[in-house]
């Protein structure tokens, strides 16, 4: 299966995802699919969703370069279990292409997850690292970049969203 980057409005973008419960090879051949995904499309993270598949898994690098895989981090069946301070920032997504809004979120969070060999992890993260993991976790749950925009942002954007919609109704014919 090749996947591809899939752009608003697609459908499986706006469903939660179900847990990851098979941690074998197949998991691990899709993973590595999907960091080839997320280079080539210039992201430092990326959901699953946002590749046609609908689970619980995001892969971040805030570093974004396929040559410093420093901080590479498969995010599997990730939790939220403490939160702390507040942040505003810029951001994009790989799914909306050439938009960018202000979005308030946590500064950092104590995340819980799985890796991709099924092994539970702990750890704080905080800054830039927090705000794509919360990004890419709100994709898990259908949340999109259009859920956090402001009304101006709504009226500023009209017309790329609008192209979305319209590219996106192009290819179901």
């Amino acid at each position: 299966m090749t996947l591809t980057l899939r752009t608003y409005p697609d459908p499986v973008l706006l469903k939660k995802s179900a847990p990851v419960e098979a941690f074998d090879d197949a998991l691990r051949e899709r993973i590595a699919e999907m960091w080839e995904v997320m280079y080539e499309e210039g992201g430092v993270g990326l959901a699953a969703p946002q590749v046609g598949w609908s689970v619980q898994l995001l892969l971040m690098n805030p570093t974004g370069s396929k040559d410093d895989r420093s901080g590479e981090r498969v995010v599997i069946n990730p939790q939220v279990v403490k939160s702390w301070g507040k942040a505003k920032d810029q951001e994009g997504c790989l799914s909306f292409p050439d938009i960018l809004v202000d979005v308030t979120r946590k500064a950092g969070v104590r995340l819980r997850w799985q890796d991709e060999h099924g092994e539970t992890h702990e750890e704080d993260v905080n800054e830039f690292p927090a705000r794509i993991v919360q990004h890419e976790m709100d994709h898990l749950e259908g949340v999109l970049l259009v859920h956090r925009m402001s009304p101006v942002d709504r009226i500023r954007y009209r017309h790329e969203l609008e192209e979305l919609k319209a590219t996106l109704a192009a290819k179901a014919e």
